[in-house]
């Protein structure tokens, strides 16, 4: 079903300055699912990664750390592909260390498993501020 999903969701992405369209799904504990797609703009720095708009609409519907099961990731090419270092930061921030992340290829024929904490082995965080 999310291969599925994330193939549909492709088809939202913006990408017309680089031509890589990616979708995910951030699945909450309690089932509840949230869609995101990259976004660019003229200037680069203002557009946003799938992973961190599904995250942030997880996150403005009242989920916090503690409540992400698992994140889905999908890109238009025949390769996977794994959050960039600024998603990377913002899913340590609001996921557990074991949150999983599951990457597909877009013809959904290869798929990877990882942990927020092989992704991020050293990872900074809140408490690195105190």
């Amino acid at each position: 079903m999310m291969k599925e999903r994330l193939k549909e969701l492709l088809e939202n992405s913006y990408s017309p300055i680089y031509g890589y369209y990616v979708a995910s799904i951030v699945e909450c504990k309690d089932g509840k699912l949230f869609e995101g797609v990259n976004v660019e703009t003229s200037s680069p720095a203002s557009g946003i990664c799938a992973e961190r708009n599904a995250l942030y609409s997880a996150i403005s519907s009242g989920y916090g750390k503690g409540d992400i099961k698992t994140i889905y990731i999908m890109n238009k090419t025949d390769g996977e592909c794994y959050p960039c270092f600024v998603c990377r930061q913002a899913l340590n921030d609001f996921c557990d260390m074991d949150t999983e992340i599951v990457t597909y290829n877009y013809g959904g024929t290869k798929e990877s498993i990882v942990t927020i904490n092989e992704l991020c082995p050293y990872p900074f965080s809140d408490d690195d501020l105190n």
